[in-house]
């Protein structure tokens, strides 16, 4: 007689060996790479399922989500894109849990940049990626410095105590270590602007055309 199929039931979580991690669906994990030279894909996880209610079970297998490093996607890795940017994408698979080394976090852009210290199982996403299209969601990011290159994280930015604005001291023409040494900055274009303030508590009414302040830049 033919044995009857296992029927594969959805479970709460599941447990990873060695490490004897508790995983639920939301969780981002560690997924072995078929290469060992090649670090591990991430993922994460939208549905368990298992030949019982028993977590413990082997068999178990893991409904995921797998995030796109920069270098995977259509466009390839680009100057702003932080050592431990992820894309969130639209490809969806089904994989056993033994794959799983483990699990890691995968931070907002805004919460990743208030971090005290990043670990190695620390990443971040700003972006959902179209793995067919290589389209981006948003497809417009606010820009920085004379660059106009979105905030990489992992970039070294000052900004300006007039116009509030963020620059990489590359692009001003400023080292490093010149850097520490100011208390505080201004950069070129206000510097030059406030040259051209009437002093001695006289007014220049030719600026009362000026242009309106600028909305937020946006870049594809």
């Amino acid at each position: 007689m033919a044995k009857s199929k296992s029927v594969k039931k959805s479970l709460k979580s599941c447990t990873i060996n060695p490490a004897n991690k508790l995983l639920q669906p939301g969780d981002c994990v560690l997924m072995r790479a078929q290469d060992p030279e090649k670090p591990p894909y991430v993922a994460r996880i939208e549905k368990i399922e298992g030949d019982s209610e028993s977590s413990k079970k082997k068999n178990v297998k893991v409904h995921i989500r797998w995030y796109y490093r920069p270098e995977e996607s259509i466009g390839g890795r680009r100057q702003f894109h932080g050592v431990k940017e992820l894309f969130l994408s639209d490809h969806y698979d089904v994989q056993s849990a033994d794959t799983i080394e483990g699990k890691c976090t995968v931070h907002t852009f805004k919460n990743y940049t208030k971090l005290e210290s990043v670990g190695s199982e620390d990443y971040f996403c700003r972006f959902e990626y179209n793995a067919s299209t290589g389209g981006f969601t948003p497809d417009r990011v606010a820009v920085y410095c004379k660059c106009e290159l979105p905030y990489n994280p992992d970039d070294l930015m000052v900004q300006c105590e007039s116009c509030k604005d963020w620059f990489h001291p590359a692009c001003i023409n400023l080292t490093t270590n010149r850097l520490k040494t100011i208390e505080h900055f201004t950069c070129p274009d206000c510097l030059e602007e406030a040259k051209k303030k009437p002093r001695n508590g006289t007014r220049d009414f030719s600026s009362l055309d000026a242009k309106q302040p600028r909305p937020k830049r946006k870049r594809r």
